[in-house]
Order: C-alpha cells, then sequence, then structure tokens
C-alpha cells in the first residue's frame, strides 16, 4: 500500500498540470482509500510528499475530481498537525470559492474540509467570516434544505462561527432566522432539533436575531415543544424541554423581542408561559418565574401585570418552595418579586397581597443567591412604604438576620444589600421603634462601615440613616456611635478631596446631630472640626457652603 501510496503521489505531481487525465482520478481514489485505511500515516505522507500545494489548482479546475480533491483534504484536516499546512498551502481561498457551486457533492466535501480545517480556531474562522462565507451557507440552506448531509453541515458551522462576537452582525444581515425555524417545523427526530437548538441558542444572544427569531415563529415551534415533552420522563424529552423553555426566557432578554411578546398583556404567548408557573415540573417553574421577571422591566408591563394577579401564582409558587425548595425556582421567583415591586403603585398593592411574609420564610436559606434576591426585594418593597418598613424594622428576627449577613465578607452582594436594607428600615419609617430595634441588634457599627462605602449610593444612604438615629436615640446609640469611631469616619469624609458634595452635606447634618452627647462632642472638638468645616464655606456647591457655615455656627456656639 505505501509503495502504491508513494507512486500515486508522484504521478500526481507530474499529471497535475493536466487534471482531467483518468490517471489523476485513479491516484485520488488510491488516496482515499489509504487514508481510509490508516488516515495518520497517509496524511504524513502527503505532507512529505509536498502533494497539498498542488490541491489548489485541482480544486479550481472544477471537474469530476473536485469532491474527491475536496473530501482529501477533509480526511487529512481531521488531524490537527495538518490544519496549518493546509492553510499554508493555500487551501481556504479556492474552498471558499467552491461554496458558489451548484454541484451537492462538492459542496458537502467542502464544507468538511472548511470545517476541519478550522476546527477549535477562533482566528481561522473569523477569516472565514471575513470572506463571506456566513450569507454564503445561509443561502445553501434554504436551496438545498431537502438534502439531510448538506443541512447537517450547514448547522455544524452555524454552531461554531456563531460562537464567535464578530460573527452576529453578519448572521443578522441574513434570513437565518426563517431558515432555521423552517427547518425545525420540519425535524421530528430528537437529535435533529438539538442540532438547530445549538445554532439557535449562541444566535438568540444577538438582540436584532431575537426579534427575527420571534418575527419568524420561533416561540410558537417551542411552545410546541413544551407541550410535548412536559409530561414525559424520558431523558432526551427532559433535555429538550429545558432546552426550548431556555431559549424562550433568552429570547424575552431582548426589550424589542420581550415587548412584541408581551403585546400590552393580551400577547397569546404571555399567557402561555404564565401557566407555567402553577405546574408541577421544575424546569417549567424556573422558566415562567424568569419570563416574569424579563417581562417585569418597565413599569407598564410591571403595573399590568400586579393588576391582573400575578403576584398570587409567584407566591403560591414560592411557598411550594420553602420546605427543601429548588434554590433557582425561590431565586427566580424572587427575581420577579423585585421588578414588580419597583413601581411605587405596586407596592402598597404587593405588600397588601402579603409578599413581605412569604418572602420572610426564606430567611433561614443559606444560599448566597437567594439571601440576595431575598434582600432586593424587601428593599424595593418599602422604599417610601413607612408603614411596611416599620413593621419589617420592628422585627427583631428580621434585624438579627441581617446584621448577621452584614458580615458575610465572601459574598459581597449579600453584605452590601444587607446593609442597605438596614439603612432602608430606618430611612423610610423614621420611627424610633426601628431605631431601637436596630441598635439593640447591634447594626449601628454596620451602618458606620457603610458610610465607607467605595459606592456613594451607600455612603449616603448610611450617612441619611445614622443621622436619623442620632436625632430619634442619641442617647441609646451614643455607646456604639464611640466604639464604631463614627467622629473619625466623618473626619475622614469631611476631609476627603474624593468625597462628593452630598456626602459632605449629610456628614455635616450629622455631626450637629451627635453635639448632644457629651462623648462625642468632646471628639468632634479634639479633631479640631471647625477648622475643617470652616474651609467648606467656600465649597463650589451652594449648599454644602450654606451648611457649612450652619455647622461652624453651631460648633461655635457649643465650644
Amino acid at each position: 500500500m505505501a509503495d502504491n501510496l508513494s507512486e500515486a503521489l508522484k504521478t500526481l505531481k507530474l499529471s497535475s498540470a493536466d487534471s482531467t487525465s483518468d490517471c489523476v482520478e485513479g491516484c485520488l481514489d488510491c488516496l482515499l482509500k489509504a487514508l481510509a485505511q490508516n488516515n495518520v500515516e497517509t496524511s504524513e505522507k502527503i505532507q512529505e510528499m509536498g502533494a497539498l500545494v498542488m490541491m489548489p489548482a485541482l480544486l479550481s479546475a472544477q471537474n469530476s475530481c473536485t469532491p474527491k480533491v475536496a473530501n482529501i483534504i477533509a480526511e487529512v484536516a481531521k488531524n490537527e498537525f495538518m490544519r496549518s499546512p493546509c492553510v499554508e498551502a493555500g487551501l481556504i481561498p479556492p474552498l471558499v470559492q467552491l461554496l458558489n457551486c451548484k454541484d451537492q457533492e462538492i459542496l458537502l466535501q467542502t464544507g468538511r474540509a472548511l470545517g476541519n480545517i478550522c476546527y477549535d480556531s477562533h482566528s481561522l474562522q473569523a477569516q472565514l467570516i471575513s470572506m463571506g462565507v456566513i450569507p454564503t451557507l445561509v443561502r445553501l440552506l434554504g436551496v438545498h434544505s431537502q438534502n439531510t448531509a448538506l443541512t447537517e453541515m450547514c448547522l455544524i458551522a452555524f454552531g461554531n462561527l456563531a460562537e464567535l462576537e464578530s460573527s452576529k452582525e453578519q448572521f443578522a444581515s441574513t434570513n437565518i432566522a426563517e431558515e432555521l425555524v423552517r427547518l425545525f417545523r420540519k425535524q421530528v427526530e430528537h437529535e435533529k432539533k438539538e442540532m438547530i437548538f445549538e445554532v439557535l441558542a449562541p444566535l438568540a444572544e444577538n438582540d436584532v436575531i431575537k426579534l427575527q427569531l420571534v418575527e419568524a415563529g420561533l416561540v410558537e415551534c417551542l411552545l410546541e415543544v413544551v407541550a410535548q415533552t412536559v409530561d414525559s420522563d424520558r431523558e432526551e424529552d427532559v433535555a429538550q424541554l429545558k432546552t426550548a423553555s431556555d431559549l424562550m426566557v433568552l429570547l424575552l432578554l431582548g426589550d424589542e423581542s420581550m415587548q412584541k411578546l408581551f403585546e400590552g398583556g393580551k400577547g397569546s404567548v404571555f399567557q402561555r408561559v404564565l401557566l407555567w408557573v402553577p405546574s408541577n415540573n421544575h424546569q417549567l417553574q424556573l422558566a415562567g418565574a424568569l419570563a416574569i421577571a424579563n417581562f417585569a422591566r418597565n413599569d407598564g408591563n410591571c403595573i399590568h401585570m400586579v393588576d391582573t394577579g400575578i403576584v398570587q401564582k409567584l407566591l403560591e409558587l414560592l411557598d411550594r418552595h420553602v420546605e427543601e425548595g429548588n434554590v433557582t425556582v425561590q431565586h427566580a421567583a424572587l427575581s420577579a418579586l423585585r421588578n414588580l415591586a419597583i413601581p411605587v403603585v405596586n407596592k402598597s398593592k404587593m405588600l397588601l397581597a402579603g409578599v413581605s411574609d412569604v418572602v420572610l420564610k426564606f430567611l433561614k436559606s443559606e444560599m448566597p443567591p437567594v439571601q440576595f434576591k431575598l434582600l432586593g426585594t424587601l428593599r424595593m418593597l418599602i422604599d417610601t412604604q413607612a408603614d411596611a418598613a416599620e413593621q419589617l424594622g420592628t422585627n427583631a428576627k428580621l434585624v438579627k438576620r441581617l446584621v448577621e449577613w452584614c458580615e458575610a465578607k465572601d459574598h459581597a452582594g449579600v453584605m452590601g444589600e444587607s446593609n442597605r436594607l438596614l439603612s432602608a428600615l430606618i430611612r423610610h419609617s423614621k420611627s424610633k421603634d426601628v431605631v431601637r430595634t436596630v441598635i439593640q441588634g447591634a447594626g449601628v457599627k454596620h451602618l458606620v462601615t457603610m458610610a465607607t462605602s467605595e459606592h456613594m449610593i451607600m455612603q449616603n444612604e448610611a450617612l441619611v440613616a445614622l443621622g436619623l438615629i442620632a436625632a430619634l436615640d442619641l442617647d441609646c446609640a451614643e455607646k456604639d456611635f464611640v466604639s464604631s469611631s463614627l467622629v473619625q469616619v466623618l473626619h475622614k469624609l469631611l476631609t476627603d478631596e474624593h468625597s462628593a458634595p452630598e456626602i459632605k452635606y449629610n456628614s455635616m447634618i450629622l455631626i450637629c446631630s451627635i453635639m448632644g452627647s457629651e462623648p462625642l462632642h468632646k471628639e468632634v472638638q479634639s479633631l479640631a472640626f471647625i477648622d475643617v468645616v470652616s474651609g467648606l464655606r467656600s465649597h463650589e456647591n451652594k449648599t454644602v457652603a450654606h451648611q457649612a457655615s450652619l455647622t461652624e455656627q453651631r460648633l461655635t456656639a457649643q465650644s
């Protein structure tokens, strides 16, 4: 066989100029046979004998030999060590050119060859994209949709190319959405649907393509898949249900595609997805809750959904997952409630529906993602709602848990949200009882630390809450203010040139509020605050300058 192979390669080199001869075809057959028997050895021999450099001319001739030449390249390029030599031999341009021919066998082998050469190489795939293969392949998919092998070749190529960000814009300028949806509708076999899903998922990350897929009717296909697989225990059906419902949620991440499917709350898709929430299937419950969270991305949608009773569905779902619950479902349902609670008009309605009571059942959760969403939901609910803030703020069990989470150093998100909720309970209730509950629960030191946060919004929230604590119950808070070095923190905020005007303003308000305490008053004097404040009288921000004058007067009067 080795001798035959060497002979064939020699003959091929000599006769490549006259590539129509039967002799060439015989040599190609010999190579294919050798590759089938021992691909690695044969490939090495082809490389050794310098046969690759003859391939571009053979490809360009476009005759009965062409599919065999492309097939040889496809086989050779299965080996990683042969891919660079294929590129160096200049095989990519003539192969790309062949994608425009009509012969289905040539197209198939050319697609295989390009796929194998560029396998796992983002730079080569990017080169193919810049050479315009995407529109060509999409057109091929439309023209040859009856040819299963060609269709699969196109899908594999799309799956690889769609991973590259640079491909999305090109895909968006073709009718890929229509072609894929048309193809999907025709499929019966699980494997074929799975192949299409693998292309749809990366493409659907692009907002323009999301909308195109929605307009091409993908959502109806997905709903159909869900309906067919929801009651099945077969592994492939369970997998398909997950893929279809995940893809549905992904389509809703685009603002335009989401709004199109919402249709003012009357959309049949929106209505169908709502039915997923009370189902007994965890995957559908999850997708339903995530879908609601995605629909709840603007005030109009949120208000409509709260008015049509969606909150109750979510609360019932959460109730089913309190004991030994599914963490991803808990997280998704809490995300949806948090989003729904953003419009001011929804807050009181949701509180009346008992949202805070159900959410509090998850206080014992040890899962940071659930803790994070629980805190965010409560913080949204009590914003501007004094009664609810007072009710929650006097709940010693809640405050104790918040103080624990304020120390969750491993989970910055949970720590930040706990501090913000602690501050919000005081700021929105303005209640002495809440202040006392926070002091007794050892929460003051965390608010002082929060005032040194790198996020201005958190610094501000902390300072306002500390100001209220000082104004409502200074005697009770005095010890904590001293032990947490509040005065030193305020000195640092006022002398730091990077502090925002509102931080300086609220720091001065707080200084005035703590002057009634003897130990704090002494600390203020010892740190020469009068000089610091005096320097702020010329601050470019008029409000800061005015407050500096008032604070200086107060400090002078009490010195």
